[in-house]
């Protein structure tokens, strides 16, 4: 039996956006995943919405039918009983639809932050690699027919280039490795879990997770309490989403300070998941009851922040790789061009 996957954020959020749409219109979800079957042509999209639509003729929940597909992450289950207990099914849909979205927007960004540098260090290794085992040799075949030979750092670098060409086949199975340990990082749901355990505690990387980590959390507890939920669950609920340790941590210490008497704007403002500024505004909200729009209003000004700094790291990466790589290259065709200008010049 083919293992399920589990749907990705962009298909789950386009699933809940159609769902909405027809839902509003006061259509029910039995006849609405009718109506995405009629114009599903991926034949994975029909399997699933077929299960969906067995479990609903049988007078099952839309939550329940949802859940027996296995594609749907938990939390997307848990908000649709949320919607249909509360009657705010559409609602729901349309706010999961946008948390969604703006997670395939945070992965994206986060996915070109780490693919491009990676690219551009493959290529400084193939020019490199060019410069060692074809390059070099040219010119010490040229030293050699003027009477001399390479030294110092041009016959160490030569030797390297002989060396590559002598384990080139080591080598090859060795990258291959990579790109197959980089396709099971980023394509598969274990690998990406890994990957972001690894990167989520790498002391280069942390602060950034850290800050996406709170992102979620401001989208997370938005979704639930613009649901219904009150305080205690959405945090519950959020606490899986964010993805980060040190973030479930804080959540945790927030949940024992709402049991022992403190209100929530004190104990987010306690435990430093969100800044002073943005606790301040959850009080004001609390107090005006419009605490899921600031929510919303704070995870939205998360997701500019995680923007920009992903796009000022490539702005730096950029010309710092750009350097580094003719930096190297100029070393390497000095150490030769130098030597050869001077015997070129002696012998004229």
């Amino acid at each position: 039996m083919k293992e399920k996957k589990l749907l990705s954020n962009k298909e789950i959020s386009s699933f809940c956006s159609q769902l909405a749409l027809i839902y509003s219109a006061g259509i029910t979800p039995a006849e609405g995943i009718s109506i995405l079957l009629s114009d599903t042509s991926d034949s994975d999209g029909k399997e699933i919405l077929t299960e969906i639509l067995e479990h609903c003729n049988l007078g099952e929940p839309f939550h329940t039918a949802i859940d027996a597909t296995g594609v749907f992450p938990d939390y997307v289950v848990h908000m649709l009983t949320i919607g249909e207990e509360s009657g705010n099914l559409d609602e729901v849909l349309r706010s999961l639809s946008e948390y969604y979205e703006r997670e395939q927007a945070v992965s994206d960004s986060i996915r070109s932050a780490i693919t491009y540098p990676l690219v551009m260090i493959g290529m400084m290794l193939l020019v490199v690699i060019v410069l060692l085992t074809k390059v070099l040799p040219i010119f010490n075949q040229v030293f050699t027919q003027l009477g001399s030979e390479m030294t110092g750092i041009s016959r160490s670098l030569m030797n390297l280039g002989n060396a590559i060409q002598k384990y080139a086949i080591v080598i090859i199975v060795f990258l291959c490795v990579l790109v197959l340990a980089f396709v099971f990082f980023t394509k598969t749901n274990m690998g990406r879990r890994i990957s972001s355990k690894i990167l989520n505690k790498f002391f280069l990387t942390r602060r950034f997770y850290e800050h996406v980590a709170a992102g979620r959390f401001a989208s997370g507890m938005a979704l639930t309490l613009g649901s219904g939920m009150d305080t205690y669950g959405s945090l519950d609920m959020v606490s899986v989403l964010v993805g980060n340790q040190a973030m479930q941590d804080k959540i945790s210490n927030c949940k024992t300070l709402i049991e022992s008497g403190k209100d929530f704007s004190e104990a987010i403002m306690e435990t430093k998941i969100l800044s002073n500024l943005y606790a301040k505004m959850i009080s004001i909200a609390f107090r005006s009851g419009s605490i899921d729009v600031v929510m919303k209003k704070i995870a939205k000004d998360y997701e500019k922040e995680t923007d920009n700094r992903i796009h000022s790291i490539i702005s730096i990466l950029e010309p710092t790789l750009v350097i580094i790589l003719s930096v190297i290259v100029g070393l390497i065709l000095l150490s030769v061009i130098l030597p050869l200008m001077g015997i070129m010049s002696s012998i004229g």
